[in-house]
């Protein structure tokens, strides 16, 4: 007589099974959950829309660019002649630029000091970020310091990319998927703040910019470019209208700025008139969803 086989163990449930999850097939499930976590997390914080702070990740406050100066000066015999010289350049840029940082940490306060004495039933422009250092703590710093909520929206990268320790804690998320991540940095935003930055920032900048230029914003989204010295430098807007392949009134989709006090009053007065007035919306649609920047149908 054959012996019976030992009573296998159960098999674990399909949304349990890591081995599927992680998988090809189980992609699909990992994109809705970058969809569906955030979401669900945003309606219980009581999230309606968002301000997004976007520049580089290098740059430092200036405190510590001053300090990171101050040591290599002082411990120049232990890197070669040229090396020591590319590190001291490098330091010196970073003193230059630190003054985006402390700005970006001053707008960030104003605008959330600001927002969290709107009288209203879910939190309005909260600062968001892509939660890593740079001017993104910078921005989330600055929010923390006014007493508000802020956002951070992390993704996992080889280097530059980790939480700061001033996003509220229920708001620091992590994402896989850039498109994802790029969906909620998007969807919930009445406002951009561009600061200086690399390639990311360009990113960010141009597909909105593009969202707003072909109409496939439902609600105004306005956007505004910190730093014009270093922006006319990196990118001649004009030239696009002179070569025709953007039309004039394009470069009205966005306002150059230069301080923390300008760019605050612009976003104020714009966020006023484009988000903040109108007739109420009807109770029922309210407890639905959060009013968020909807694309065209």
């Amino acid at each position: 007589m054959t012996d019976r086989p030992d009573k296998p163990k159960p098999a674990p449930l399909a949304y349990e099974n890591e081995v599927f999850l992680d998988s090809p097939e189980g992609r699909i499930l990992r994109i809705l959950a970058e969809y569906q976590e955030p979401l669900s997390r945003f309606r219980r914080e009581q999230i309606q829309d968002t301000v997004v702070f976007f520049g580089s990740a290098r740059f430092q406050g200036k405190v510590a660019a001053d300090d990171h100066l101050t040591t290599l000066r002082k411990n120049g015999a232990v890197a070669s002649a040229a090396q020591q010289r590319m590190n001291l350049k490098q330091a010196e840029a970073a003193v230059g630029m630190a003054r985006y940082y402390e700005d970006a940490r001053k707008l960030a306060f104003l605008l959330t000091e600001w927002s969290i004495q709107i009288p209203a039933r879910r939190h309005r422009f909260v600062v968001t970020t892509g939660g890593g250092p740079g001017i993104m703590e910078a921005a989330n710093l600055g929010a923390h310091e006014a007493g508000g909520k802020s956002i951070g929206l992390n993704i996992n990268l080889p280097f530059e990319q980790y939480p700061n320790c001033y996003i509220t804690p229920a708001l620091n998320f992590e994402f896989h998927y850039f498109f994802m991540r790029k969906f909620w940095f998007a969807y919930l935003a009445k406002a951009l703040v561009i600061f200086p930055g690399g390639f990311g920032t360009l990113d960010e900048l141009f597909e909105i910019l593009t969202l707003a230029q072909t109409d496939k914003l439902a609600k105004k989204i306005l956007v505004v470019i910190y730093g014009s010295e270093y922006w006319r430098r990196a990118i001649n807007f004009q030239s696009f209208v002179d070569a025709g392949t953007i039309g004039p009134e394009d470069l009205n989709l966005f306002k150059f700025v230069d301080t923390p006090e300008d760019a605050f009053e612009f976003l104020r007065d714009g966020l006023t008139q484009y988000h903040l007035g109108g007739p109420p919306k009807k109770q029922k649609e309210q407890e639905v969803l959060p009013e968020i920047a909807k694309t065209r149908p």
